[in-house]
């Protein structure tokens, strides 16, 4: 009978030698790293989206994030020239404040492409570990000449869970990209629907201190 603590995850691990050992280590490690950058990403979500939501109705005091979008929504209205009409102002005034924006959705992309490498080098680093544990299994059955279930059974084992090690990192990783890269593309929206309103309202003339801003004396 095969022994029952060696067909644990735990017994399989040390079992295995260094290489699948390594790959599984490896595997381990994007995965905790995957979820790490998928929490901060989901955070940093979250909180553009509420200062969005409050910018929007001109809840200064929660629309914190936006204060560089609006600080250079407003130093872009203050340069004007007697040639310029109301389009030439607002298109310089949106330039300068997409430009913050983008730099903004940047910092909350963070690891964004890490997943995209994860998800798509997990499962074959986990392949890799497969088929040198099934190669290690082939050579220690040739020199054992034995073919019992007992002798088989764990390097097969343990080779295999290098390949389930890999999808557990790879398809979170897979899911979360996909998921996380829609909701940045839905709050860059958000956050340029905004933008749009506030240059047309900071191009006017004598127009007041944007409504997105956070004044820090507040």
């Amino acid at each position: 009978m095969l022994d029952q603590l060696a067909l644990t995850p735990l017994g399989l691990f040390w079992q295995a030698g260094p290489v699948v050992k390594g790959v599984i280590v490896l595997l381990l490690a994007a995965s905790v790293w995957g979820w790490v950058i998928i929490l901060d990403i989901w955070i940093s979500v979250l909180r553009l989206n509420r200062a969005t939501a409050a910018a929007a109705k001109g809840d200064t005091r929660r629309a914190r994030l936006m204060s560089a979008i609006a600080a250079a929504g407003e130093s872009a209205a203050m340069v004007r020239y007697p040639s310029d009409s109301f389009v030439d102002v607002k298109t310089r005034i949106e330039t300068a404040m997409r430009h913050k924006a983008a730099e903004l959705l940047e910092g909350a992309e963070g690891g964004l492409p890490t997943l995209a490498v994860i998800a798509s080098s997990a499962p074959f680093v986990g392949l890799f570990g497969t088929v040198w544990g099934i190669m290690t299994s082939f050579i220690g059955i040739a020199a054992s000449k034995d073919t019992s279930l007992a002798v088989v059974a764990p390097g097969i084992a343990e080779a295999l869970a290098a390949t389930a090690i890999g999808l557990v990192a790879a398809i979170p990783a897979a899911v979360a990209y996909n998921r996380l890269g829609a909701a940045l593309a839905r709050t860059g929206r958000r956050i340029g629907r905004l933008i749009d309103g506030e240059a047309s309202r900071l191009a006017a003339p004598a127009a007041p201190p944007s409504t997105i801003r956070h004044h820090a004396a507040e």
